[in-house]
């Protein structure tokens, strides 16, 4: 079954990168691992699954492993993409979840997940496409067709064997998004 291979992948992923970690605390391709494995895990639950309560804890240790990373390694992009989500998604809830998530240590706020998001996807190595497909999806949500737009083209360009991107922009111009 696809859940149970995905799940040993993220195990073996996990004990392999903290392994890493206990011999080499610093250790960037370790720390952007468990960072990864934890977004994975987070996304699973909240876009598979629709558990977006269950995705909370995944989250939070995704954003804890990217500022570890980041600590050590300031201008690693790809970091970036899992702490801009958080504050973005977040930022994005309704008054009453915001307190009750800041009280749990979350940070709720959607301009600066933006930007965060924003570097991602200029300098990104790993992540920089899927920061993009992010943020036409968040720039749609803000009412900011052109900067969605923008977004896919660049994705277009790039995945030119992917009609999805095609289809969105001629929504866009539609006026359907």
């Amino acid at each position: 079954d696809a859940r149970a291979r995905f799940d040993a992948a993220l195990r073996r992923s996990e004990a392999l990168a903290r392994a890493r970690i206990a011999t080499e605390p610093g250790n960037t391709d370790a720390l952007f691992a468990l960072t990864l494995d934890s977004g994975l895990q987070a996304d699973y639950l909240a876009l598979i699954e629709n558990r977006n309560l269950a995705a909370l804890g995944p989250t939070r240790r995704a954003t804890e492993w990217a500022h570890r990373l980041l600590a050590v390694a300031p201008g690693y992009g790809a970091a970036y993409l899992a702490t801009g989500l958080s504050k973005y998604l977040i930022g994005s809830s309704s008054a009453p979840v915001r307190w009750i998530l800041s009280l749990g240590g979350f940070s709720a706020d959607k301009r600066q997940g933006i930007r965060e998001l924003e570097w991602t996807a200029k300098s990104g190595r790993y992540l920089a496409p899927f920061a993009r497909l992010l943020l036409a999806v968040a720039y749609l949500r803000e009412h900011d067709g052109p900067r969605a737009r923008h977004m896919l083209e660049q994705l277009r360009d790039e995945f030119p064997q992917n009609p999805l991107y095609s289809r969105e922009i001629a929504r866009i111009d539609a006026g359907r998004n």
